[in-house]
């Protein structure tokens, strides 16, 4: 018996230590971790980025059109097919160059340009513009336009109008409504028919398009589009583990496959359901040590290249998504924050390439984090 003793004691005695040697080095390695600072969408900054949708809106040309011709008569100028959403390189870009805009205006009263860029956005969502992009969706060739990545931004864009209260917005959300309508009709028509989920990270990216699908829905309260997003995203994702981090990004992602799933999911489960589920899919984010190096991009010229700078802030608003309401992962708001501040000094320059679209991302980033 008294053998048995001593050897407790000892076994106690060697736990103990290993527990203190286990606390010691987590606390050194939350030492180690750098703290950096955390960026801030003020009226400096918001004067800045309002600069690159402002400059393009109205910039026809390069444009990438993304449009299968069905006979000559579909041979025509991006204005006259667009009249709305021309500018800024392709008509995504264009959508939520106005989104980015419309944003700025409503957070911000006195933004320098405001009267200017009021009238821009008025004159070109105008109802007849809007009749003009109906029609060219209805057409016979390009039914599945831009699904899903444009329609997500129209959405979104649709969801700002909404949420922002003035006799402005009012007159576009009405404008708007028609080309709204049509894009929610098709995410109800497509979903059901989606088998599998696409797991990229550029434009079809599911997720994506269905978590700014959601945010409309509920801030419309649009029950039967809500309802099923939450169906599919679980038919989707539900009994996904173990996503492969590690594999992004690839040479021209803008967005992450594991991250958008993971920010949507935190969209359409309970919070309980969600630590489960999450616990299971990035084990590895809730260590407070965790890091994930930023995109490094090559060459800002290279319009493909400098998708990278869009993975950072598209990483950077699904981390502060993920954060929010969940203090146990409140450290990937520091990881959200490097990939913002290596990113955002170079958006704003001279390159096309990136500077028709990148200001959106910016934006979006910043506006995800906890004010």
């Amino acid at each position: 018996m008294k053998k048995v003793y001593i050897l407790s004691i000892l076994l106690l005695g060697f736990s103990c230590n290993n527990l203190g040697e286990d606390k010691t080095t987590k606390e050194e390695s939350i030492e180690k971790i750098q703290l950096v600072n955390t960026p801030i969408l003020n009226i400096e900054q918001a004067n800045r980025l309002a600069q690159l949708p402002l400059h393009c809106m109205d910039t026809e040309y390069p444009n990438k059109l993304n449009q299968t011709i069905g006979s000559s008569s579909d041979l025509k100028t991006p204005k006259q097919l667009h009249p709305a959403f021309y500018g800024c390189f392709d008509w995504h870009s264009a959508v939520h160059g106005h989104w980015s805009l419309v944003s700025l205006l409503k957070n911000f009263p006195d933004l320098e340009s405001r009267d200017e860029i009021q009238q821009k956005i008025l004159q070109n969502i105008s109802k007849e513009n809007i009749e003009q992009e109906l029609l060219y969706f209805k057409g016979e060739y390009n039914k599945s336009f831009e699904r899903t990545y444009g329609w997500a931004w129209l959405l979104k864009l649709a969801e700002e109008l909404h949420t922002w209260e003035s006799v402005t917005a009012r007159d576009l959300e009405t404008n708007l409504e028609p080309l709204t309508n049509l894009i929610v009709s098709k995410y109800l028509e497509f979903l059901p028919k989606l088998n599998y989920p696409i797991r990229v990270g550029e434009h079809p990216n599911t997720a994506f398009g269905l978590s700014f699908a959601y945010d409309y829905a509920v801030a419309v309260n649009h029950s039967e589009l809500k309802a099923l997003i939450e169906s599919r995203a679980k038919d989707f994702y539900m009994t996904d583990s173990a996503c492969p981090l590690v594999w992004e990004p690839s040479g021209f992602d803008f967005l992450s496959p594991c991250l958008e799933e993971a920010a949507l999911m935190k969209r359409v489960l309970s919070k309980d359901e969600f630590k489960i589920w999450f616990g299971n899919f990035l084990p590895q984010l809730k260590e407070t040590s965790f890091e994930l190096a930023v995109g490094e991009v090559s060459d800002r010229t290279d319009g493909k290249l400098v998708h990278l700078d869009g993975v950072n802030f598209s990483r950077a608003w699904s981390l502060n998504s993920l954060a929010k309401d969940l203090s146990e992962y409140s450290h990937l708001k520091n990881v959200a924050n490097k990939h913002i501040n290596y990113s955002l000094p170079s958006i704003v320059g001279d390159n096309y390439e990136g500077g028709h679209w990148l200001g959106s991302f910016a934006i979006y980033a910043l506006n995800s984090i906890d004010k």
